[in-house]
Protein backbone atom coordinates (compact mmCIF):
# COMPACT_ATOMS: atom_id res chain seq x y z
CA UNK A 1 0.00 0.00 0.00
CA UNK A 2 1.21 3.66 -0.70
CA UNK A 3 -1.18 6.16 0.44
CA UNK A 4 -2.93 6.64 3.43
CA UNK A 5 -6.66 5.76 2.05
CA UNK A 6 -5.61 2.34 1.02
CA UNK A 7 -5.31 1.50 4.88
CA UNK A 8 -8.27 3.59 5.23
CA UNK A 9 -10.04 1.82 2.80
CA UNK A 10 -8.97 -1.68 4.26
CA UNK A 11 -9.86 -1.13 8.04
CA UNK A 12 -13.34 0.07 6.90
CA UNK A 13 -15.54 -3.39 6.70
CA UNK A 14 -18.32 -4.25 4.40
CA UNK A 15 -21.31 -4.69 6.72
CA UNK A 16 -23.18 -8.54 6.12
CA UNK A 17 -25.54 -7.98 8.74
CA UNK A 18 -26.05 -6.45 12.75
CA UNK A 19 -23.32 -8.34 13.80
CA UNK A 20 -21.35 -9.29 11.27
CA UNK A 21 -18.51 -7.36 8.85
CA UNK A 22 -16.20 -8.33 6.23
CA UNK A 23 -12.73 -7.60 5.53
CA UNK A 24 -10.20 -7.72 2.77
CA UNK A 25 -6.37 -8.81 3.15
CA UNK A 26 -3.79 -6.52 2.73
CA UNK A 27 -0.92 -8.53 0.57
CA UNK A 28 2.45 -8.94 2.86
CA UNK A 29 5.66 -10.00 1.50
CA UNK A 30 5.73 -12.77 4.20
CA UNK A 31 2.90 -14.78 2.68
CA UNK A 32 0.58 -13.93 6.02
CA UNK A 33 -2.03 -11.42 7.21
CA UNK A 34 -0.28 -8.71 9.04
CA UNK A 35 -1.21 -8.60 12.39
CA UNK A 36 -1.69 -4.69 12.61
CA UNK A 37 -4.49 -4.87 9.65
CA UNK A 38 -6.19 -7.44 11.67
CA UNK A 39 -6.17 -5.06 15.64
CA UNK A 40 -7.49 -2.14 13.04
CA UNK A 41 -9.87 -4.33 11.24
CA UNK A 42 -11.46 -5.54 14.34
CA UNK A 43 -11.38 -2.56 15.89
CA UNK A 44 -13.40 -0.87 13.67
CA UNK A 45 -16.09 -3.67 13.81
CA UNK A 46 -16.61 -3.31 17.43
CA UNK A 47 -17.03 0.74 16.78
CA UNK A 48 -19.80 0.11 14.59
CA UNK A 49 -21.83 -1.14 17.67
CA UNK A 50 -20.90 1.07 19.94
CA UNK A 51 -22.40 4.59 21.05
CA UNK A 52 -21.61 7.72 19.42
CA UNK A 53 -20.16 8.83 22.78
CA UNK A 54 -18.21 6.27 23.97
CA UNK A 55 -13.86 6.29 22.81
CA UNK A 56 -12.19 2.83 22.83
CA UNK A 57 -9.96 3.07 26.05
CA UNK A 58 -8.53 -0.51 25.74
CA UNK A 59 -8.36 -3.82 23.74
CA UNK A 60 -6.64 -6.98 24.25
CA UNK A 61 -6.45 -9.35 21.25
CA UNK A 62 -5.00 -12.90 20.87
CA UNK A 63 -3.71 -13.99 17.32
CA UNK A 64 -4.86 -17.81 17.22
CA UNK A 65 -3.96 -18.56 13.47
CA UNK A 66 -1.89 -17.25 11.02
CA UNK A 67 -4.45 -15.61 8.20
CA UNK A 68 -4.41 -16.23 4.85
CA UNK A 69 -4.52 -13.68 2.14
CA UNK A 70 -6.47 -15.26 -0.33
CA UNK A 71 -9.10 -15.80 2.15
CA UNK A 72 -11.85 -12.47 2.88
CA UNK A 73 -12.16 -12.42 6.92
CA UNK A 74 -15.28 -12.17 8.76
CA UNK A 75 -15.73 -10.41 12.11
CA UNK A 76 -18.53 -11.47 14.52
CA UNK A 77 -18.94 -8.91 17.09
CA UNK A 78 -20.67 -9.91 20.23
CA UNK A 79 -22.18 -7.01 22.25
CA UNK A 80 -21.16 -8.38 25.55
CA UNK A 81 -22.36 -5.23 27.87
CA UNK A 82 -23.48 -1.98 27.60
CA UNK A 83 -23.34 -0.07 30.97
CA UNK A 84 -23.58 3.80 32.03
CA UNK A 85 -20.17 4.92 31.10
CA UNK A 86 -18.66 1.40 29.77
CA UNK A 87 -19.55 -0.51 26.66
CA UNK A 88 -17.72 -3.85 26.36
CA UNK A 89 -17.63 -5.62 22.87
CA UNK A 90 -15.56 -9.22 21.92
CA UNK A 91 -14.99 -9.33 18.03
CA UNK A 92 -13.92 -13.32 16.53
CA UNK A 93 -12.30 -13.46 13.04
CA UNK A 94 -12.78 -16.34 11.25
CA UNK A 95 -11.84 -17.71 7.71
CA UNK A 96 -13.56 -20.59 6.53
CA UNK A 97 -15.61 -20.70 9.20
CA UNK A 98 -12.27 -21.61 11.88
CA UNK A 99 -11.71 -18.57 14.63
CA UNK A 100 -7.78 -16.81 14.02
CA UNK A 101 -8.76 -13.99 15.90
CA UNK A 102 -10.18 -12.78 18.94
CA UNK A 103 -10.26 -9.48 20.68
CA UNK A 104 -11.96 -7.81 23.67
CA UNK A 105 -12.31 -3.94 23.80
CA UNK A 106 -13.80 -1.61 26.65
CA UNK A 107 -15.68 1.61 25.33
CA UNK A 108 -15.65 4.57 27.59
CA UNK A 109 -17.47 7.80 28.07
CA UNK A 110 -15.38 11.21 28.58
CA UNK A 111 -15.19 12.04 32.21
CA UNK A 112 -12.83 14.59 34.23
CA UNK A 113 -11.06 12.92 36.46
CA UNK A 114 -7.15 12.61 38.00
CA UNK A 115 -4.46 12.89 35.47
CA UNK A 116 -0.06 11.92 35.72
CA UNK A 117 1.94 10.25 33.28
CA UNK A 118 5.66 9.25 32.86
CA UNK A 119 7.25 11.52 30.61
CA UNK A 120 8.68 11.62 26.97
CA UNK A 121 12.17 9.91 26.79
CA UNK A 122 14.83 12.75 25.89
CA UNK A 123 15.66 11.68 22.25
CA UNK A 124 16.62 13.94 18.96
CA UNK A 125 13.18 15.25 17.55
CA UNK A 126 12.10 13.70 13.95
CA UNK A 127 13.20 16.38 11.81
CA UNK A 128 16.85 16.00 12.40
CA UNK A 129 16.27 11.62 11.88
CA UNK A 130 16.93 10.02 8.65
CA UNK A 131 13.66 7.70 7.41
CA UNK A 132 14.33 4.16 7.49
CA UNK A 133 13.77 3.85 3.93
CA UNK A 134 16.58 6.24 3.20
CA UNK A 135 18.76 4.42 5.45
CA UNK A 136 18.92 0.64 4.05
CA UNK A 137 19.53 2.36 0.56
CA UNK A 138 23.17 2.08 1.49
CA UNK A 139 22.56 -1.64 1.43
CA UNK A 140 21.28 -1.77 -2.32
CA UNK A 141 25.19 -2.37 -3.36
CA UNK A 142 26.81 -3.84 -0.62
CA UNK A 143 24.07 -6.49 0.48
CA UNK A 144 21.54 -6.35 -2.05
CA UNK A 145 19.59 -9.52 -0.64
CA UNK A 146 19.40 -7.83 2.59
CA UNK A 147 18.03 -4.91 0.98
CA UNK A 148 15.36 -6.28 -1.13
CA UNK A 149 14.26 -8.19 2.02
CA UNK A 150 14.14 -5.05 4.48
CA UNK A 151 12.69 -2.73 1.25
CA UNK A 152 9.73 -5.14 0.88
CA UNK A 153 9.12 -5.21 4.51
CA UNK A 154 8.86 -1.84 5.15
CA UNK A 155 6.03 0.49 5.35
CA UNK A 156 5.82 3.39 3.03
CA UNK A 157 2.50 4.80 4.05
CA UNK A 158 3.73 6.13 6.97
CA UNK A 159 6.89 8.09 7.69
CA UNK A 160 8.77 6.33 10.07
CA UNK A 161 12.51 7.68 11.54
CA UNK A 162 14.33 5.64 14.37
CA UNK A 163 15.91 7.84 16.62
CA UNK A 164 19.01 4.67 16.72
CA UNK A 165 20.56 3.96 13.98
CA UNK A 166 18.00 1.34 11.96
CA UNK A 167 21.12 -0.54 10.08
CA UNK A 168 23.30 -0.91 13.37
CA UNK A 169 20.43 -2.25 15.50
CA UNK A 170 19.30 -4.65 13.05
CA UNK A 171 23.04 -6.25 12.47
CA UNK A 172 24.60 -6.02 16.17
CA UNK A 173 23.56 -6.93 19.26
CA UNK A 174 22.45 -4.35 21.03
CA UNK A 175 20.25 -3.43 24.43
CA UNK A 176 16.42 -4.59 24.06
CA UNK A 177 15.44 -0.77 24.02
CA UNK A 178 14.04 1.01 20.76
CA UNK A 179 12.77 4.30 19.92
CA UNK A 180 11.17 5.68 17.12
CA UNK A 181 9.35 8.54 15.41
CA UNK A 182 6.22 7.84 12.86
CA UNK A 183 3.49 10.30 11.19
CA UNK A 184 0.92 9.60 7.99
CA UNK A 185 2.53 12.94 6.55
CA UNK A 186 -0.73 13.22 5.20
CA UNK A 187 -3.77 15.00 6.86
CA UNK A 188 -6.91 13.49 8.06
CA UNK A 189 -9.90 14.26 10.00
CA UNK A 190 -8.53 15.13 13.68
CA UNK A 191 -12.05 14.46 14.84
CA UNK A 192 -12.63 11.04 13.83
CA UNK A 193 -11.77 9.70 17.06
CA UNK A 194 -12.41 6.27 16.16
CA UNK A 195 -10.34 6.36 13.00
CA UNK A 196 -7.48 7.68 14.53
CA UNK A 197 -7.84 4.71 17.07
CA UNK A 198 -7.84 2.17 14.28
CA UNK A 199 -4.84 3.66 12.42
CA UNK A 200 -3.32 3.61 15.69
CA UNK A 201 -3.86 0.02 16.19
CA UNK A 202 -2.39 -1.12 12.53
CA UNK A 203 0.70 0.94 13.61
CA UNK A 204 1.22 -0.70 16.76
CA UNK A 205 2.13 -3.57 15.57
CA UNK A 206 5.10 -2.58 13.30
CA UNK A 207 8.40 -3.43 15.12
CA UNK A 208 7.10 -3.93 18.32
CA UNK A 209 8.40 -7.64 18.32
CA UNK A 210 12.00 -7.17 17.30
CA UNK A 211 12.80 -4.86 20.30
CA UNK A 212 13.29 -8.56 21.85
CA UNK A 213 14.69 -9.86 19.08
CA UNK A 214 17.88 -6.70 19.60
CA UNK A 215 20.31 -8.48 22.31
CA UNK A 216 20.05 -11.29 19.76
CA UNK A 217 20.72 -9.79 16.34
CA UNK A 218 24.04 -11.74 15.33
CA UNK A 219 22.90 -14.58 16.38
CA UNK A 220 19.43 -15.03 14.62
CA UNK A 221 20.74 -13.21 11.33
CA UNK A 222 22.38 -16.38 11.04
CA UNK A 223 19.57 -18.60 11.30
CA UNK A 224 15.91 -18.73 9.44
CA UNK A 225 13.85 -17.68 12.17
CA UNK A 226 10.26 -17.46 12.32
CA UNK A 227 8.40 -14.30 13.91
CA UNK A 228 4.59 -14.37 14.91
CA UNK A 229 2.70 -12.26 17.53
CA UNK A 230 0.64 -14.11 20.00
CA UNK A 231 -1.11 -11.39 22.17
CA UNK A 232 -1.60 -8.04 21.63
CA UNK A 233 -2.80 -5.34 24.06
CA UNK A 234 -3.20 -1.24 23.24
CA UNK A 235 -5.15 1.05 26.13
CA UNK A 236 -5.89 4.78 24.42
CA UNK A 237 -5.09 7.44 27.32
CA UNK A 238 -5.15 10.68 25.51
CA UNK A 239 -6.96 11.87 22.16
CA UNK A 240 -4.23 12.85 19.77
CA UNK A 241 -3.84 12.37 15.53
CA UNK A 242 -1.83 10.14 13.69
CA UNK A 243 -0.99 12.76 11.46
CA UNK A 244 0.84 14.54 13.51
CA UNK A 245 4.53 13.05 14.41
CA UNK A 246 4.05 10.35 17.21
CA UNK A 247 7.62 9.32 19.25
CA UNK A 248 7.04 4.85 20.15
CA UNK A 249 9.55 4.31 22.67
CA UNK A 250 10.14 0.18 23.03
CA UNK A 251 11.42 -2.02 25.50
CA UNK A 252 11.41 -5.58 25.87
CA UNK A 253 11.76 -6.77 29.88
CA UNK A 254 12.22 -10.42 29.19
CA UNK A 255 12.40 -13.38 26.34
CA UNK A 256 12.52 -16.99 27.38
CA UNK A 257 10.85 -20.60 25.98
CA UNK A 258 10.88 -19.28 22.43
CA UNK A 259 8.96 -16.36 23.21
CA UNK A 260 9.72 -12.22 23.68
CA UNK A 261 7.78 -10.18 25.25
CA UNK A 262 7.65 -5.96 24.57
CA UNK A 263 6.32 -3.07 25.62
CA UNK A 264 5.78 0.28 23.70
CA UNK A 265 4.76 3.91 24.60
CA UNK A 266 3.31 6.15 22.34
CA UNK A 267 3.91 10.17 22.90
CA UNK A 268 2.59 12.84 20.67
CA UNK A 269 5.38 15.60 20.08
CA UNK A 270 4.47 17.90 23.06
CA UNK A 271 5.16 15.06 25.77
CA UNK A 272 1.73 13.77 26.35
CA UNK A 273 1.05 9.65 26.58
CA UNK A 274 -1.51 9.25 24.37
CA UNK A 275 -1.32 5.27 24.16
CA UNK A 276 0.24 2.17 25.68
CA UNK A 277 1.23 -1.21 24.02
CA UNK A 278 2.27 -4.58 24.78
CA UNK A 279 2.91 -7.59 23.33
CA UNK A 280 4.00 -11.40 23.61
CA UNK A 281 5.40 -12.84 20.31
CA UNK A 282 6.77 -16.62 19.14
CA UNK A 283 10.53 -16.47 18.14
CA UNK A 284 11.72 -19.29 16.65
CA UNK A 285 14.11 -21.01 14.74
CA UNK A 286 12.40 -22.82 11.38
CA UNK A 287 14.04 -26.09 11.11
CA UNK A 288 14.71 -27.46 7.05
CA UNK A 289 12.88 -30.47 6.59
CA UNK A 290 15.01 -33.20 5.38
Amino acid sequence: MDTIQEIVDLLTLKKIDENTYQGENYTTPWGRVFGGQVLGQSLHAAYQSVPKDRFAHSMHAYFILGGQLDIPIIYEVDSIRDGKSFTTRRVVAKQNGVAIFNMSASFHKKEEGIDHQIPMPNVIKPENLIPTVDQINELETTAPKIYKRLKNMLPTVFDIRPVENFLSKYSKNSPPYDNMWFTSAVKLNRDDVALNHQLLAYASDYNLLSTATAPHREELNTKSMFYTSLDHALWFHRDFSIDDWLLYAMDSPSASNSRGFARGSIFNKNGDLVASVAQEGLIREQIKKA
